[in-house]
């Protein structure tokens, strides 16, 4: 059976909510709900039609186990809908939408709701072995002996918490932070602390370019229960400024290092979902489009530079289909940090990294800037982990449309040294099948 086209139907997402030192205002499945009503509201299609809800998340609540389906529910999906969740760190969004995008193609599927969603505000903390053990003997002890027994070997060691964000932010096999890596992509390439500084400015100054003159109408406004309504990323620093941001210290390689907190992505509380359909369905509910996504990929790298997961998943797109990179109108390379995003650049321009790391036989090219990230990115706005895949596909979506542009390729790299890309275009639904 011949493939069927997949199309995204429409999306929305919340506004992104940096994490100040405190738990966030909103639950994970909140701020999914929040986004979800209105795109749900708008269809022109029952419920009942979606056949299942694909969610990627990365650090759930404890009360929020499969979230896809907490969502599912709280939006009036029936029961006898599927819902799960997915996990692929950084690209859990992205995934949900590739399986959904597989599930459509193959013909599994006609209508799915997939996105992501993350509060990192929220991300546990833990109580270390010494301590879960200890409660586990406390808890077997039945006479007084044996709890005065157990409460005599409590120590301080065991009341040492399990901060997991840090944690999921870290590699366990090599020991380095995700920030360290971005070093050693930097080092790499010779990208030096102002061109990171300098990308970090731009993507502030993208960002509030794009507040303020509309071009983020996917996001849908959220109230908390005292009336107070948030609908913008509001991680945004309208005075960044090289000089601002020369002050910082680095942060990862205190001695050495280039990477400080204002060129690298903010720990952000977001969601986005996206409506995504076959052709059939679409011309069966005469369903609006923002695009068809056209092919996707995913790539494996030196954990220790995950941040160049990019390069390797965004190259065999191009290969495939036959394109250059003039043949794409618009780039969304998540910005986990500045260095990363030039490092996928410089990798692409290199003759050596080509031929050696993607067996090529000389450079690619390079990306222009001007059709990178064009309305900033995760440095600016955010990259809650379990949202950020959806949400950059989404504004691809929104930016071809309002551009009358024809492709775009999104992409993320992965914690643990792996890359997730899409490749999206103006769809022609005449021609879907």
């Amino acid at each position: 059976m011949k493939p069927r086209d997949v199309f995204i139907v429409d999306g929305s997402r919340s506004p992104f909510l940096k994490a100040r030192g405190k738990q966030g205002p909103f639950s994970a499945s909140d701020l999914a709900v929040a986004c979800g009503k209105p795109l749900m509201l708008r269809q022109n299609f029952a419920l009942d039609d979606i056949d299942e809800v694909i969610v990627g998340s990365v650090m759930p609540d404890a009360n929020e186990a499969n979230i896809a389906r907490i969502i599912a529910l709280r939006l009036g999906l029936g029961e006898h809908i599927p819902a799960w969740t997915v996990q692929r760190n950084c690209a859990s969004g992205l995934q949900a939408l590739d399986c959904a995008f597989k599930n459509i193609r193959s013909g599994q599927s006609q209508l799915i709701l997939a996105g992501g969603v993350d509060t990192m505000s929220r991300a546990p903390v833990l109580l270390n072995g010494l301590m879960v053990n200890w409660m586990g003997r406390m808890m077997a002890a039945r006479r007084l002996p044996q709890k005065l027994q157990a409460v005599a070997q409590l120590r301080p060691a065991f009341f040492k918490p399990v901060i997991a964000l840090l944690c999921g932010l870290s590699d366990p096999l090599y020991g380095l932070s995700m920030g360290q890596t971005t070093e050693n992509v930097a080092y790499r390439f010779g990208i030096s602390r102002e061109q990171m500084d300098q990308y970090s400015v731009a993507s502030h100054q993208r960002l509030m370019d794009a507040q303020d003159n509309g071009r983020l109408d996917e996001i849908e406004a959220i109230y908390d229960g005292k009336g107070k309504y948030y609908d913008f990323d509001d991680g945004l620093r309208r005075d960044s400024s090289m000089e601002n941001l020369a002050k910082l210290k680095p942060y990862f390689d205190r001695k050495y290092g280039k990477v400080t907190p204002a060129n690298s992505a903010q720990i952000t509380d977001g969601a986005a979902l996206l409506i995504l359909a076959s052709g059939d369905m679409v011309k069966k509910l005469d369903l609006p489009v923002l695009a068809k996504i056209s092919d996707s990929q995913w790539a494996g790298v030196n954990p220790k530079e995950m941040g160049l997961g990019p390069a390797h998943a965004m190259q065999p797109l191009l290969t495939r289909n036959k394109l250059a990179i003039d043949d794409i109108d618009y780039w969304e390379v998540n910005e986990a940090f500045a260095g990363q995003v030039l490092g996928c650049v410089e990798a692409w321009k290199s003759d050596d990294y080509c031929r050696e790391f993607l067996g090529l036989k000389a450079a690619l090219g390079e990306i222009p800037h001007d059709k990178l990230n064009v309305d900033g990115g995760g440095v600016s706005l955010g990259h809650p982990v379990g949202a950020s895949g959806a949400r950059i596909i989404l504004h691809l979506a929104k930016t071809l449309q309002r551009n009358q542009a024809k492709r775009g390729i999104a992409s993320l790299c992965i914690g643990g040294g792996q890359g997730g890309a899409m490749m999206i275009e103006s769809a022609n639904v005449t021609e879907a099948k």
